[in-house]
């Protein structure tokens, strides 16, 4: 079978999705770094977790660390074998032009949040190929300061043969399908998911944003 193929399988067929997602990393030989365990902070409301946005890919790599509901926009419902499972998890898909609709979607989150279940959030809104990426939008914070919820920074890096590495950027005009294919043709690619201390639901958006992203900047330690 040939590994595009083996990708839809993998994600598509059933067991846990933890582990469906790892399976799809593994049919394309990518090697997840991920020893910190999970990402939720555990009791009280869900954990707002918010990471550096680099690739499609992203949204496995912490599936498979820990599954949650994530923030996406509109187009990653349509995307082949990703959006359906995404849908599936309880993922929240907005337009992200529709700025009317940003209140009900902090709303939202802040709701699910509530209820003890756990958001992913890629606060770029975009995605980056390198560091430091783009400023932090501060909306979905708002969310985590009206619930009471930590927030997760969490950092995200691809390597190739333990050096950085852009080859699973998804970047600019970019389709799903060319960079799918640059990722089932990359050699010894590695993605790590480090997460960062938590921080409280303190302060106001514009101060936990700002905190969050010298997080995944790596500008506090990292979580042990």
């Amino acid at each position: 079978m040939r590994r595009g193929s083996a990708l839809a399988v993998s994600l598509g067929r059933g067991g846990p999705l933890r582990e469906r997602a790892r399976r799809v990393l593994d049919a394309l030989d990518v090697r997840l770094d991920a020893t910190a365990g999970p990402l939720s902070v555990p009791g009280g409301p869900g954990t707002l977790i918010v990471a550096n946005h680099v690739s499609w890919l992203d949204i496995v790599a912490l599936l498979a660390v820990e599954p949650a509901a994530f923030l996406a926009k509109r187009e990653v419902g349509d995307w082949p074998v990703l959006g359906p499972v995404a849908a599936a998890q309880g993922t929240l898909f907005v337009d992200r032009w529709a700025l009317r609709s940003l209140p009900a979607t902090v709303a939202t989150v802040a709701a699910r949040l509530r209820e003890g279940r756990s958001v992913v959030v890629f606060p770029e809104a975009t995605t980056w190929c390198s560091a430091p990426g783009g400023p932090f939008r501060r909306a979905a914070f708002q969310a985590a300061l009206d619930a009471g919820a930590p927030v997760r920074p969490v950092s995200l890096e691809y390597t190739q043969g333990g050096r950085p590495s852009t080859v699973a950027a998804f970047v600019g005009d970019d389709t799903l399908v060319r960079s799918v294919g640059r990722v089932l043709r990359a050699a010894d690619l590695t993605v790590r998911v480090r997460p960062r201390e938590p921080l409280p639901p303190a302060g106001d958006r514009r101060q936990l944003a700002a905190l969050a992203r010298d997080a995944v900047l790596g500008r506090e330690p990292a979580r042990v």
